[in-house]
């Protein structure tokens, strides 16, 4: 009688072991997908995939204009992307910021944009340093000019912030979407 009872309870338990588990399995998975999968926006160029881990994807807004430091800036909120090489071969291609017509259209605030000279936006490939520029010294609007090799993965991280000095409205917006061009040539579009 005492071995049937105990064999009982400890079938009882695995079961109910096993069902926490899986219950805790499944949930994990679950949030693990809510957080990566659904944020990430795919691009593609001919040689390039390129992966926005934002659910802003390539667009950058700033709607409430705060005058920050550059230590405060380069802490904030970043836009990350990733570039994948499909390729045997190394690949040029050069990251832009270019207005956001479209965002600036819907949000009626053509004449609320803040001035190109007091946004200051940095730029970090990988494991380099930040670079800091004045999105008005962007030559032809390219932030980056850069290669990539042969079946090879960068990430770059981008944060654009006002600068500290700048006397701008508070209602003042800035609306840019960050592109990606592969041998001066090809655009990546959204997949």
């Amino acid at each position: 009688m005492y071995k049937s009872g105990m064999k009982k309870f400890l079938i009882k338990s695995i079961l109910q072991i096993a069902c926490v588990l899986l219950v805790a399995v499944v949930s994990t998975l679950y949030i693990y997908n809510k957080y990566t999968g659904s944020s990430d926006i795919d691009f593609s160029s001919d040689s390039l995939d390129i992966s926005y881990h934002e659910k802003s994807g390539d667009k950058i807004s700033i709607t409430k204009a705060t005058p920050v430091t550059d230590s405060v800036g380069l802490s904030s909120n970043s836009y990350v992307l990733s570039i994948k090489n499909n390729l045997t071969e190394n690949v040029n291609y050069k990251v832009k910021i270019l207005d956001d017509i479209e965002s600036i259209i819907s949000d009626r605030c053509d004449d609320k944009q803040i001035p190109k000279e007091d946004i200051k936006i940095s730029v970090k490939e990988d494991n380099k340093s930040n670079e800091i520029y004045y999105l008005s010294e962007l030559e032809d609007k390219i932030l980056l000019d850069s290669e990539i090799e042969a079946l090879d993965e960068k990430t770059i991280t981008i944060r654009v912030w006002i600068d500290k000095d700048s006397i701008v409205p508070s209602d003042s917006h800035y609306h840019g979407i960050i592109q990606v061009i592969e041998d001066d040539t090809k655009i990546a579009m959204n997949r």
